[in-house]
């Protein structure tokens, strides 16, 4: 089908969101075009503000406005334990399980070396300076694929350089699975019964 140019431009802009195809691209601007256009503008505004102010906490890379995340910033939170994470979504995963108090890490991905994304990409440089300072413990909450414990054994044997004892999650996240798709009642219970790494 052809399409004007602009529309044509809107149609793969929309594309890059996950799990648009080009139909539902096309539903969502016509949507927008025809019936919705004040919810466009709204749209706009709300993606240009947050792509502008919207960063990484310098502490653990989650998404902030300041210089700390609302978690980071939270003098009332566990200081000696830190969660590990791939993605901001894992960390309201976990926090919806409301299982846990501790700090996070986010690593904005896992350790893929062919594809090119080492430890520095995932900014593990800025973790282990976290780790020398009173952290006891490592929960390791990457996801279940060859990826996700490839990269649970390399932060284990960080922690274990360290003295820092480290877990990771366990019971009822299911292989090859994502934790922002896991229910909080089974995501809580893995968090409860995460497996000690050091044995």
């Amino acid at each position: 089908m052809a399409y004007s140019p602009l529309l044509q431009d809107l149609l793969e802009a929309l594309r890059c969101l996950p799990g648009v195809g080009p139909r539902t691209a096309q539903r969502m601007a016509f949507r927008l075009l025809e019936q919705n256009r004040d919810g466009g503008r709204r749209l706009v505004e709300a993606m240009d503000k947050a792509l502008e102010q919207i960063t990484e906490c310098e502490r653990c890379r989650m998404l902030a406005e300041t210089e700390l995340c609302w978690i980071c910033a939270n003098t009332g939170r566990d200081h000696g334990t830190v969660c590990i994470v791939e993605s901001p979504a894992d960390v309201i995963a976990v926090e919806e399980s409301a299982s846990y108090n501790g700090r996070y890490f986010v690593l904005t991905g896992r350790l893929s070396p062919l594809d090119g994304i080492g430890p520095d990409e995932l900014g593990l440089h800025l973790l282990e300076s976290q780790l020398d300072d009173g952290m006891r413990e490592m929960i390791i909450a990457t996801s279940a694929t060859v990826e996700g414990e490839a990269t649970a054994g390399y932060l284990a044997s960080l922690a274990r350089q360290r003295g820092i004892k480290a877990t990771r999650i366990a019971h009822g996240v299911p292989l090859g699975g994502e934790l922002e798709f896991v229910d909080s009642s089974t995501l809580s219970l893995a968090i409860s019964g995460r497996l000690n790494l050091d044995e």
